[in-house]
């Protein structure tokens, strides 16, 4: 089974006959820099790799990763996701491009795309407040607050302002975060930079978040600069930012409560400095460990009859949308069932 490899420290990684060897550079208490440990990572394990340190690798080790299907993806030092190696992407089709481009310049289709985006992330979202409602959190203002907004999404007639709603279904939702949360305060949401310790932890995670349906929409024919919901941009894979809303609740959300009310994060794990908060290097690893975690968790799908983890659940979402831009069944998006 392939797995996702995380780089935080900076060092160089190349290629060793068919292994990838990573070589840390560390940092002695006389601030000497020197080769760490190198460690040896068999290719055919590595699905994608998260790098968070300066690496440096020569371009025949990008040729080789792209050969064994193997991404990268990089975040810089405020922990803001800055782009992706993509292996060469073996499954275009041309008539996927038309149809999505065909839904994207038809305002009923992408508008109807758009909503079921919204209305699948909504439902995530309440279904978070309701299993804390249940544990004594009195979340009830918030959930009628979202359900209001929420009916509102049949009746709008433009993308525009189905992203008023989502603003205020979102609004609504992180004003249960304080309720939530034991030791930490969110306040009011604040993203570049963030102000505070759970706006860190939301930015970081969600753009973890970004990069694994940028990945997914990659194993299927879809291309990632078309979208719905979020208008396509230059220079920006907006499709994954669509996607991404129906499983930010449900994977990054649920591992920012886990990690902040049992304490495996505190204080200490953060630095702040140029009037931002971000996560340092050990609140890092333990964050990405816990989201890792998530997305390897399974779960049994209704339709499948198996159980499939939430990083398959992802893909699953992109062969839906691709199954209703095709015309062959109605795209509905994942909702939580339990």
């Amino acid at each position: 089974m392939k797995r996702n490899y995380y780089l935080f420290n900076p060092g160089v990684l190349t290629r060793q006959d068919n292994t990838l060897k990573f070589t840390p550079r560390v940092t002695d208490e006389e601030g000497v820099v020197r080769e760490g440990t190198p460690r040896f990572i068999p290719v055919e394990t590595a699905e994608d790799f998260y790098v968070f340190g300066s690496l440096d690798a020569p371009s025949s080790l990008y040729n080789f990763l792209g050969q064994n299907d193997v991404a990268v993806h990089f975040f810089d030092y405020y922990e803001n996701y800055t782009g992706s190696f993509m292996p060469r992407d073996s499954l275009l089709s041309g008539r996927m491009i038309l149809a999505q481009a065909a839904a994207y310049q038809a305002p009923k289709r992408r508008l109807e795309i758009a909503r079921r985006f919204i209305e699948g992330a909504a439902f995530n979202m309440l279904k978070n407040l309701q299993y804390y409602n249940r544990r004594g959190k009195d979340t009830q203002p918030m959930m009628e607050a979202i359900e209001g907004h929420a009916a509102q999404i049949p009746r709008v007639g433009a993308v525009d302002e189905l992203m008023g709603i989502e603003g205020n279904i979102r609004q609504a939702y992180y004003q249960a975060f304080d309720l939530i949360l034991n030791d930490f305060e969110m306040g009011v949401r604040t993203k570049q930079p963030p102000q505070n310790e759970v706006n860190a932890l939301i930015s970081f995670g969600n753009m973890m978040c970004y990069a694994q349906c940028l990945r997914a929409i990659h194993q299927t024919q879809l291309n990632p600069t078309i979208s719905y919901l979020h208008s396509p941009g230059e220079r920006r894979f907006s499709l994954s930012l669509d996607i991404s809303e129906i499983f930010k609740p449900i994977v990054v959300d649920r591992v920012i409560f886990n990690v902040l009310n049992k304490r495996q994060i505190q204080e200490k794990h953060f630095d702040r400095s140029l009037n931002r908060c971000v996560l340092n290097r050990s609140g890092r690893e333990i964050f990405v460990k816990a989201l890792e975690e998530r997305f390897l968790e399974t779960i049994q799908h209704r339709k499948l009859g198996r159980k499939v983890s939430y990083r398959y659940l992802i893909r699953l979402e992109c062969y839906k949308l691709t199954k209703h831009l095709l015309g062959m069944e109605e795209y509905k998006p994942f909702k939580m069932y339990w």
